[in-house]
């Protein structure tokens, strides 16, 4: 028999205001005690420098966590004109440098090529893993990599704001695998005059938005308190971009033992892929077949 987890099975999705200076892993951490929570995960990582959105799954909505990852996520983001550093970012050491400014009209001629379908060569330093280790940590010891670009769909990039010559303000809405700092050091290289992200804020994550956020003092202040219940979202978002479809009593029943269970589902497609409930909560997710939920992920409620 397995060892049972420590701490309470609480469940559910804390939005954290991410502050600069902190890993997301970090945060993760804080939050699992702040509960005393037996399993957490976030979806998608910021980083440590980055501000912003960052969901927290609690228990069993860490079964959720690849419908968050995969969804759409919106981030404001300032640009440094005039300099590349190692990290894409202003974390890194400055490598090169241009003394050419672009115009707002010549930044907006730039940007189709940045949106839709593109392909995007991660930062040297990124959690891409290169033979089995993670890119930064190679990066740190001096090699050079030759990443392979990945490709990502950017929904929108829109120039937001121009403070003066040596900085503008950007909003992109990107899917799964997006780097903001790959955008501003390749749009750099596009216009020459070279770039790198100063700062980075995620305003949004699929269903999560940055005005639903906790900040960390608080979070601290709260620590194992009912009052900070009060702040879990329902596991239920997490499923917020599949299809719901309604068990009946005798399908709830066989849905929690893992087994395929009748569902009431209207303009469903043949094996799509939908979240079954039943009174309100959250069974299983799975694939629909014929008036029946085929699960792939049921939830231990």
């Amino acid at each position: 028999m397995g060892r049972k987890r420590k701490g309470r099975e609480v469940s559910g999705w804390l939005v954290v205001d991410k502050p600069a200076g902190i890993t997301s892993t970090a945060v993760v951490n804080k939050v699992r005690w702040a509960f005393d929570a037996q399993k957490a995960g976030h979806a998608g990582t910021l980083d440590p420098a980055a501000t912003g959105v960052l969901a927290v799954a609690l228990g069993e909505a860490t079964k959720t966590v690849p419908y968050i990852t995969d969804a759409l996520k919106c981030y404001r983001f300032t640009v440094t004109f005039g300099a590349a550093t190692t990290t894409d970012d202003a974390e890194g050491e400055v490598i090169e440098t241009a003394a050419a400014r672009p115009g707002d009209a010549e930044i907006e001629a730039a940007l189709p090529a940045f949106r839709g379908d593109i392909l995007q060569v991660p930062p040297q330093f990124s959690a891409v893993k290169v033979a089995g280790e993670r890119a930064y940590d190679l990066a740190r010891e001096g090699e050079r990599l030759d990443l392979a670009a990945r490709p990502l769909w950017v929904d929108r990039l829109a120039l937001i704001a121009r403070p003066d010559a040596d900085h503008a303000v950007f909003e992109m809405v990107c899917g799964k695998g997006g780097y903001v700092r790959s955008i501003a050091r390749d749009l750099g290289r596009a216009l020459g005059c070279l770039g790198h992200v100063q700062e980075l804020r995620r305003l949004w994550s699929g269903p999560f938005a940055a005005e639903q956020g906790i900040g960390l003092d608080l979070l601290d202040r709260l620590a194992k308190t009912e009052a900070l219940d009060a702040h879990l979202l329902p596991l239920e978002l997490g499923l917020d971009d599949l299809p719901e479809v309604k068990a009946t009593p005798d399908g709830a029943a066989r849905l929690r033992n893992g087994t395929p269970g009748m569902v009431i589902a209207h303009d469903l497609a043949f094996g799509e892929e939908a979240w079954a409930s039943f009174q309100g909560r959250a069974l299983a997710v799975g694939h629909y077949q014929a008036g029946e939920l085929h699960p792939t992920r049921v939830f231990n409620r």
